[in-house]
């Protein structure tokens, strides 16, 4: 439960920043490049309200996806109702993350944003329909920004939504454990054994934040992007962010596009697959070895994801990617035999 409530920590200082933020940008294609360094150059603490909502959006995926693995690893997935509401909120996350990538309109921010919008059309018959009622026009143009603004900005607020629901339904049934007990007569008062808690964890997420911002505000941000876009001129490496790097790296290991946009999207929604295993204590503690090693190679798969969505296509990382994505999703296939398949065959 630590890891959403630091979720949550992170939630308001996004919104708050993004709301000041949007009382300077202009979502036009001739001037929303020159707002952001309006923003940064000439607004009263512009620069740090601005590296604090990038740089938050960094620390807020970190903290989404150890609090993933931590569900995974103490078996959170049982709990349907409050697992299936926080994969909605990942998607919700990345798909306003995206949008917040483009708003900037520098040349990786336009790139980008043409590259993952033009996945839409592998969709059969329908696809490029899809893709020019998405644009608004016949390419990527002022009525696209203007949406995605749009779009940026009412998704945070229904991501706080959902983290409400997610703490409500978490309230309900209760939060995992590392010993496995889930009897109410174990149960422990929230204040002042988990208050105190989350305070030091809150001031430690923002020194970290600050640090972020204050020694190393680009770290994790593209070089290409401080340019102003250009559809003339194509970068060398188009890249996402480096939170979509693994699924990216899934996306392109795979030859047929229509093919890696699923895979792309199974990435994420494999993981409600998990909620559908069937729960043994018996086998749980007998596999429990085994399915340690599966779990830290998943963990080990999504780093070198990440890693080779950051290369060139070239030899070798793209054959490494094909074969780190095949460990990614054996996991969850490993997964399901031993807690469906053999459980049954052994156990009944």
């Amino acid at each position: 439960m630590e890891e959403s409530s630091r979720v949550l920590e992170t939630m308001p200082k996004r919104i708050i920043s993004g709301f000041f933020l949007s009382m300077h940008y202009c979502p036009n294609v001739e001037f929303a490049f020159y707002s952001i360094i309006h923003i940064t150059q000439d607004v009263n603490w512009g620069w740090l309200i601005r590296y604090m909502h990038m740089n938050g959006a960094s620390l807020y995926f970190m903290c989404m996806y150890i609090h993933i693995g931590r569900g995974i690893y103490y078996h959170s997935f049982f709990k349907f109702e409050v697992w299936f509401i926080g994969v909605l909120i990942l998607l919700f996350s990345m798909g306003a993350a995206f949008m917040g990538y483009v708003l900037p309109w520098g040349q990786m921010s336009f790139w980008g944003a043409t590259v993952i919008t033009n996945l839409v059309s592998a969709i059969p018959y329908i696809g490029l329909s899809i893709v020019q009622w998405l644009w608004g026009g016949f390419s990527i143009n002022n009525a696209t920004l203007n949406r995605f603004y749009s779009i940026h900005f009412i998704l945070p607020l229904i991501i706080l939504i959902l983290v409400i629901l997610h703490l409500i339904f978490l309230h309900i049934y209760g939060s995992s454990n590392p010993l496995g007990l889930n009897s109410n007569s174990y149960m422990i008062p929230f204040h002042s054994y988990f208050s105190y808690k989350d305070l030091i964890g809150f001031m430690v997420l923002f020194f970290i934040l600050l640090m972020m911002c204050l020694q190393f505000p680009n770290l994790f941000s593209d070089p290409d992007n401080f340019m102003p876009a250009n559809s003339m001129v194509t970068p060398i490496h188009i890249q996402p962010e480096w939170y979509f790097l693994f699924a990216y790296s899934i996306l392109r290991s795979i030859p047929s596009k229509l093919g890696g946009v699923l895979a792309l999207l199974m990435s994420i929604l494999m993981l409600l697959s998990l909620s559908f295993f069937t729960k043994s204590m018996m086998m749980s503690l007998s596999f429990y070895p085994i399915m340690q090693y599966f779990f830290w190679m998943f963990i080990m798969s999504f780093f070198l994801l990440t890693w080779t969505g950051a290369r060139a296509i070239e030899y070798p990382y793209f054959q490494i990617s094909q074969i780190i994505s095949i460990i990614y999703f054996s996991y969850f296939f490993i997964s399901f035999f031993i807690y469906n398949i053999w459980d049954n065959l052994i156990f009944n």
